[in-house]
């Protein structure tokens, strides 16, 4: 049996619940979002593993372990049979507020093909962490849509909607005039609002952009009338199952 002395491990938190999270390693769709076109994935123990990196690179392996949604532990072989190219992937998964934690821990025959993996792991949960975020937060433009729209609504219950369809019940908001934290006190600083700018609406202006849980999106506020009263952006956080969690404003960005 080949030994594999040398480890390389990495920890990453994915702003995603843990069954999404582990979704990616029981099909071979999802599987090839994040190793590359043609890449595919047999999810039980002897199952075929076979991964095909963007710059041509092919791996292969077999499926050790895999106990839904915690851990999945693999064979990964470059070497074409070459016991000393192979190598022992093992991917725990637990869940915390934040999200996810990825634990990775890859076993190597030796150090110097340890250290050639090093790099690549970092960029390769990049986009692992990347791609299932953008499945947890797949509603994020309409529920921006939703927080921005309970600014302008002069009905208190609509705004309430509006936000419970949106937005964590602990969800805090920052910009140059607000400072809340809960959806109660949001509520009241949309009250006054309405108070000392009534008429006034805001509307996002351009596209959401999104990164691992985390969205840009620039708005507009506006009078009844259409004019134009001032720009700014947001900075959103979401909570692993997509609601917003943080939100900084700034004005005039």
């Amino acid at each position: 049996m080949t030994e594999f002395p040398e480890v390389l491990e990495r920890r990453i938190t994915i702003r995603a619940r843990r069954e999404t999270v582990f979704a990616y390693f029981t099909g071979s769709e999802r599987f090839a979002r994040w190793w590359g076109k043609g890449s595919e994935i047999e999810p039980r123990p002897g199952g075929a593993i076979a991964i095909h990196h963007p710059d041509g690179t092919r791996a292969r392996g077999r499926v050790v372990e895999i106990e839904p949604p915690r851990r999945i532990v693999f064979h990964y072989g470059l070497g074409g049979g070459d016991p000393a190219q192979e190598s022992l992937v093992t991917i725990n998964l637990d869940e915390t507020s934040e999200g996810t934690v990825l634990a990775l821990k890859h076993a190597f025959t030796s150090a110097k093909i340890r250290d050639h993996f090093v790099q690549g792991w970092r960029y390769q949960l990049a986009l692992f962490s990347r791609a299932v975020a953008e499945e947890a937060q797949a509603e994020a433009a309409p529920r921006v849509d939703a927080f921005l729209a309970a600014w302008g609504d002069p009905d208190p219950a609509a705004r309430r909607r509006l936000l419970e369809s949106c937005a964590a019940p602990n969800i805090s908001f920052r910009d140059a005039y607000s400072a809340t934290d809960g959806l109660e006190d949001l509520l009241a600083q949309l009250e006054a609002v309405q108070i000392h700018m009534p008429g006034v609406s805001l509307a996002r202006d351009g596209d959401v952009l999104l990164s691992h849980g985390t969205a840009l999106a620039r708005w507009m506020a506006s009078k009844s009338g259409g004019d134009s009263v001032g720009r700014g952006v947001n900075v959103y956080d979401f909570t692993p199952d997509g609601r917003i969690a943080r939100v900084v404003g700034f004005w005039g960005a």
